[in-house]
């Protein structure tokens, strides 16, 4: 469980308590996406050279332009007071997985060249629920690097149909032969 767990079972528990459990869902998820597009943002969590009240003033101004709820932001704020920021993206992920859980859910990670139509996206959900035998919620993302297919991982099971992949197989192979 470790500590991501327990700080996830923590703001979870707030947020039943406070009746905000699908606000505080939408904003971890807010929150997940800008740390995970922000090297500098990463950067500055994970280093102990900064104060707490560094800390603490660099989150609650993140925290600011994302408009976060009440609940999320004290959260926060009390893993930054803590001296915990550098778990934070492990809180969030676990928080997110064990909402997705409750509900019966198992998320899949989908990466694309370009984003999927709502078309491809009910396809893709429908094929990994045979697949899984459980609803999945998509968690979805763009990377012009795959160049075609998809890259799609569930738990500890990815499943990597990706151009670039294949690709590379391909010159691995070729390199083999010669």
């Amino acid at each position: 469980m470790g500590l991501a767990g327990r700080y996830a079972d923590a703001l979870i528990e707030l947020a039943e308590e406070t009746g905000a459990v699908e606000s505080v869902e939408a904003d971890v998820k807010r929150l997940r996406d800008i740390l995970a597009e922000s090297a500098d943002l990463q950067r500055f969590i994970s280093s102990p050279a900064f104060s707490r009240d560094a800390h603490l003033a660099g989150v609650g101004a993140v925290m600011d332009k994302a408009e976060v709820g009440e609940t999320a932001r004290k959260f926060v704020l009390l893993v930054a007071a803590n001296r915990r920021l550098f778990a934070l993206g492990a809180i969030f992920e676990a928080v997110l997985a064990k909402l997705a859980d409750r509900r019966g859910e198992v998320t899949a990670s989908v990466t694309s060249a370009k984003a999927l139509t709502a078309k491809q996206q009910d396809a893709l959900a429908k094929a990994l629920k045979t697949a899984t035998g459980r609803e999945v919620a998509l968690d979805l993302a763009v990377d012009p690097k795959v160049l075609g297919g998809l890259v799609v991982q569930i738990g500890s099971r990815m499943v990597d149909s990706s151009l670039r992949s294949q690709l590379q197989r391909l010159q691995l192979a070729m390199k083999g032969v010669g």
